[in-house]
């Protein structure tokens, strides 16, 4: 048996108000369409609900079981309603993004900033990892997007760029350096690059080979800040973001090397799945962004 459920909305409002009458002005209806309502309601169940007095209507007892169960059901679709009214004006809800620390840390922190003070009732959780996890996390739905370094593909996903990108070699500003390298000269220098698992690693393998030049650093490390560290010490000639290093340029800890030709531009993306709408919080980040 299957009941229309304006019906159970009828039935709520009558025996609330205990009224044909008010029950159809509160629903903008006709009495006789609340009258009809009842009637098919009471015959699809095969129960008297209601019974008249001299002052109006009252519940039976087959009524006041019912509308416990009614009036729970009610309450519970209007708290779902108001829950989504909240989640649409970004009133509650979560963020979930993951994005490694040198993204966080250089691109991603002013825009949280901006976001959490716009949007203080918003719960915003953070996950680390390389770019390929990342991804994973994103097609799980363990997380609404996630920011990585470019060129990365994936059919499952849309991979927006937000953000271009210069990758450079830098040195400690007592390393004697030329007016230029050549890539074949600049491969020979004692190099500080980031683990071959990471996608900034991938892509400067990637252009090297393409000229048939091999990379061999003699120091990988896990994070971007420490490329930075590490070249400051004349540890040897790191190959960093340039918009994640002005700082230490413009204070002079570390110096740009000139490549000739310089490294192709790449882009930092979001990637957030395809097929699935993002959730409100995750669309006005995005749109911060953007």
């Amino acid at each position: 048996m299957k009941t229309k459920l304006d019906y159970y909305r009828v039935f709520y409002e009558t025996a609330r108000f205990r009224s044909f009458s008010t029950a159809a002005q509160h629903l903008y209806i006709s009495q006789s369409a609340i009258s009809q309502c009842i009637q098919q309601l009471e015959t699809d169940l095969n129960v008297q609900l209601f019974v008249r007095t001299k002052r109006g209507i009252s519940l039976t007892n087959e009524g006041k079981i019912l509308f416990s169960k009614v009036e729970l059901a009610i309450h519970s679709i209007e708290q779902g309603e108001s829950q989504l009214e909240r989640l649409r004006h970004l009133e509650s809800g979560e963020l979930k993004i993951a994005a490694g620390d040198s993204i966080t840390t250089h691109f991603l922190l002013k825009y949280l900033k901006e976001f959490h003070a716009s949007y203080p009732d918003i719960r915003i959780e953070m996950a680390n990892s390389y770019s390929s996890r990342m991804l994973s996390l994103v097609k799980e739905g363990k997380v609404d997007m996630a920011f990585v370094n470019m060129p990365l593909k994936d059919d499952e996903l849309i991979i927006m760029p937000c953000l271009e990108i210069n990758d450079i070699f830098v040195c400690g500003p007592d390393f004697e350096s030329k007016d230029f390298y050549s890539w074949e000269e600049v491969a020979e220098l004692p190099l500080i690059l980031l683990e071959k698992n990471s996608s900034t690693r991938n892509f400067l393998d990637r252009v090297f080979h393409e000229k048939n030049i091999s990379l061999n650093p003699q120091i990988e490390v896990a994070v971007h800040d420490l490329l930075l560290r590490f070249a400051s010490i004349h540890l040897g000639v790191s190959c960093v973001i340039e918009q994640f290093s002005g700082e230490e340029l413009e204070k002079g800890v570390i110096k740009k090397i000139p490549l000739d030709p310089p490294l192709p531009k790449r882009s930092l993306g979001c990637a957030y799945l395809k097929n699935t709408p993002l959730s409100y919080a995750a669309k006005a980040f995005l749109d911060l962004i953007m």
